[in-house]
Formats: C-alpha cells, structure tokens, sequence
C-alpha cells in the first residue's frame, strides 16, 4: 500500500503503470472523454479515504479546464495525427517529432496533476475524510459522460476501482 503522503505525481504514474490500468484509463478518455488526470486525482483521493462531491469536482474540474482545453488535449491531438498524417508522417522523421510530443504532453499532465493535488491537499486538510470513497471514480466518469457508459467503459472502470481497492 501506498505511504499515506505519496505525492500526486507518483501514486499516479505507479497506479497508470500497473497491469491493464493504462489502457482501462485510455479506454474512459476516448470512450468517455475523460479526463485521465481528473480520474488519477480521484483514486488518489480515494487512497486518502476522501470522497469528492459532484460540487467540488465541478470546482476542481474548472481550475484545470483550460490548460487541458488549450494545452494538454491539443498536444495529444497533435501527437496521435503523426501516426497516420498529414504528409509527410508516417515517417522516421516524424515519428521522432511524435516521440518527443509525447514527452511534452506528459509534462503537460505533469502540471495539471501538480494543480490537481494542491486542490487535493486542501480537501485532505478540511478534514472531509469518509469511510469510502470508491464513489470517486464513478462521479468523474458520471461527470465526464452524460451517457450510460458501454459495457467496455464500464469494465475498465471497475478495473481501475478493484486495482485501487488493493493498492
């Protein structure tokens, strides 16, 4: 189990790393739109038994809005394009400008979950501590989807929340 002060950042690139977690988190944000840092912060609220209500998660949602908006999602439309296109990509030479996009693209994350856990760390100072919080996951997937969520978004959440529960 994870020290109770594990930072954002590395509860959530151990988390991301564990078996099947990446894809079921890829799986949520192009089915479903969300937003993987968003639903990284809501784990790690959950490891800090604090539960988010759909109040502060709107809250919160809205001080990362437009660096995901203007930022982070543009980077990652930029970098999955030169996969297929436009010419000259797919070549070598792109395929190295996409590599280095990803690297530009995690830092991006990198300072939106920095965002995130300060917003994070005064929710664990209120004091709001509940018993459970694996709602957390739900309400960002609920946030995020107006939707019923198919049967493979809902298979990837419930991975996520049973990888979480033994983490």
């Amino acid at each position: 189990m994870a020290a109770e002060s594990e930072r954002l950042w590395d509860f959530a690139l151990r988390l991301y790393s564990t078996a099947g977690i990446g894809e079921a988190c890829l799986t949520l944000q192009d089915e479903c739109g969300v937003d993987v840092p968003i639903l990284l912060f809501a784990a790690w609220l959950s490891k800090h038994s604090v539960a988010l209500t759909e109040t502060e998660l709107v809250r919160i949602d809205g001080v990362v809005a437009d660096w995901r908006d203007e930022v982070v999602r543009p980077l990652r439309n930029v970098r999955r394009r030169l996969k297929s296109g436009p010419q000259p990509a797919p070549s070598q030479e792109t395929e190295a400008l996409r590599n280095s996009l990803k690297g530009v693209e995690l830092g991006s994350e990198k300072i939106e979950l920095a965002v995130l856990e300060a917003e994070g760390e005064a929710l664990i100072a209120s004091g709001a501590i509940h018993a459970d919080a694996t709602a957390n996951l739900a309400l960002v997937l609920r946030h995020s989807h107006a939707e019923a969520p198919s049967p493979k978004a809902e298979e990837a959440l419930g991975a996520i929340q049973k990888t979480l529960e033994a983490f």
